[in-house]
C-alpha cells in the first residue's frame, strides 16, 4: 500500500505540473492584453479593462470553485476550471478576428476563472501535508509558475508567426496556444490528481479534525490577526503587482518597445514570480511567516519605485522582476499563514473567499492602471505601488506575526 506521505508528494507533483501548462496558457497571452484592450476599444484608457475582465472572472468564481471543491471534490473542479480556460481562449482568439471588444471581454472572463481555479491548487498542496511542511508545498506548486513563464512566451511568438502565415491577425495567434495549454492542464488534472486530495487530507486530519470543533464562518476566521494578516499580504501583494505588471506592456508600446522586447519583460517577471518559490517556501517553514511577508512588501516598494526610472528595457526588466519576487514572499507566506488557521471543514470556502478579495484587488489595479496611466503617466503608479507596499509592511509589523507560526495548532 502506498503510504499517505508518497501520495502528497505525487499530488504535489502533479499540481506543479498543472501550474506549469496553467501558467503557461496565461503568461502566453498577457503582453498582447493591454494592447489589444487599447485597439479593440479605440481608447488607451480602456487598455486595461481586458485585464480588469480577466481578474474579475477570477475574482467572482474564486468562492465559486471553494464550494465545489466541496461538493464535486478537488479534481473535477480544477478539471473543469481549465475546461473553462479553454473555452475562453476559443472565444477571445475569434474576438480578435471579429474585432470585437465585446466578444474579448467575455472570453477574458472565462480565462480569468480558469486562473481561479488553477490558483487554489496550492490550498490543495497544503492540506495533504502537515504544517511543518506546508511553505514548501505551497512554494512547489507556486514554482510550476516558472515553467510557465517561460514556456509562454516560446509559445507565443511563432504562435502568431502561424497566424500571420495563414494571413489572420498576429495577435490571434497566442489564443491558440492558450487553448492547447489549458486543455493539457486538464488532461493532467483528471489522470494524475490521485488519491482524490480531500480523501487523503481527511485521512491524514483524523483525530485533529475530530477534536477542532465546529467550523468557524469566514467573518469569525478573519477576525483573528494571524488570518486577518494573511488575507492583506495577499491582496496587498496582488494588488501592487497587477497596478504595474497590466499596463507595462502598454508604456513599453509606447516607447516603442517590439512585441518580442515587451514579451522577455513579462517573462523576467513572471520568473521572479515563480522562481525562487521553492526557497521562499524553505524561507516560510524557517523564518516563520511574518519575516517572509515583511521582506516581500520591502522588496516590493523598492521595485514599484524603480520601475519609474527608465522606460528603457533592463531597467523595466529589473524592477518587473523584483515585482514578481515581492509578490512571491507575500503570497507563499499568506497562503501558509491562512492554511495554518483553517480546520478541514473551513478550508475550501474560506481560501476560495480569500482568492475572491485577491482577485477584486487584481481587478481594481488593472482598471485603475489604465486610468492612472492615461491621466498622469506611467511614473506616478510605481509611487503608488510603493505606498501601497509600505502600508503592508506596516500591518505586518503591528500583527506581530513574527515567531514560526509554522507550528500551528491546527491539523
Amino acid at each position: 500500500m502506498i503510504s499517505t506521505s508518497l501520495q502528497a508528494r505525487r499530488i504535489t507533483q502533479t499540481l506543479f505540473l498543472v501550474q506549469s501548462l496553467g501558467g503557461a496558457a496565461g503568461v502566453a497571452i498577457f503582453p498582447i492584453i493591454a494592447i489589444l484592450g487599447a485597439r479593440l476599444s479605440g481608447r488607451d484608457a480602456l487598455a486595461g479593462v481586458p485585464g480588469t475582465a480577466y481578474l474579475v472572472g477570477s475574482a467572482l468564481s474564486a468562492f465559486g470553485w471553494g464550494l465545489l471543491m466541496d461538493r464535486w471534490g478537488r479534481r473535477a473542479t480544477l478539471a473543469v476550471g481549465q475546461i473553462a480556460g479553454a473555452a475562453g481562449a476559443l472565444l477571445s482568439g475569434a474576438a480578435v478576428l471579429a474585432g470585437s471588444f465585446a466578444m474579448f471581454l467575455l472570453g477574458g472572463l472565462l480565462i480569468g476563472t480558469a486562473s481561479a481555479a488553477l490558483a487554489l491548487s496550492r490550498f490543495v498542496s497544503a492540506e495533504v501535508h502537515p504544517p511543518s511542511e506546508r511553505g514548501r508545498a505551497i512554494s512547489t506548486v507556486v514554482l510550476g509558475g516558472t515553467v510557465g513563464g517561460i514556456l509562454g512566451p516560446l509559445l507565443a511568438g511563432p504562435m502568431g508567426g502561424a497566424a500571420r502565415a495563414a494571413g489572420l491577425d498576429e495577435l490571434a495567434g497566442p489564443f491558440g496556444a492558450t487553448f492547447t495549454l489549458f486543455l493539457l492542464a486538464a488532461a493532467a488534472i483528471v489522470i494524475g490528481l490521485r488519491p482524490e486530495p480531500k480523501d487523503l487530507a481527511a485521512a491524514i486530519g483524523g483525530q485533529q479534525r475530530a477534536a477542532a470543533g465546529p467550523a468557524r464562518s469566514i467573518l469569525e476566521i478573519f477576525k483573528t490577526r494571524p488570518a486577518l494578516v494573511a488575507l492583506l499580504a495577499m491582496v496587498f501583494g496582488q494588488l501592487v503587482m497587477a497596478m504595474l505588471m497590466v499596463i507595462t506592456p502598454l508604456h513599453m508600446r509606447q516607447h516603442e518597445h517590439p512585441l518580442t522586447t515587451i514579451s522577455y519583460v513579462i517573462s523576467a517577471h513572471v520568473v521572479g514570480m515563480y522562481a525562487f518559490s521553492i526557497f521562499s517556501g524553505r524561507l516560510v517553514d524557517r523564518w516563520g511567516r511574518g519575516p517572509v511577508i515583511a521582506t516581500g512588501s520591502m522588496i516590493l516598494a523598492v521595485a514599484a519605485l524603480g520601475s519609474r526610472l527608465s522606460p528603457d528595457f533592463v531597467p523595466l526588466a529589473a524592477s518587473l522582476f523584483l515585482i514578481g519576487l515581492g509578490w512571491n514572499f507575500c503570497f507563499v507566506g499568506g497562503s501558509s499563514l491562512l492554511a495554518d488557521q483553517l480546520t478541514p471543514a473551513e478550508r475550501a470556502r474560506t481560501q476560495g473567499f480569500n482568492d475572491l478579495l485577491i482577485g477584486l484587488a487584481s481587478a481594481v489595479g488593472s482598471l485603475g492602471s489604465g486610468l492612472v496611466f492615461a491621466t498622469v503617466g506611467f511614473g506616478a503608479m510605481g509611487v503608488v505601488g510603493a505606498a501601497v507596499a509600505l502600508f503592508l509592511l506596516s500591518i505586518t509589523a503591528w500583527s506581530r506575526v513574527w515567531r514560526r507560526e509554522a507550528e500551528p495548532s491546527m491539523p
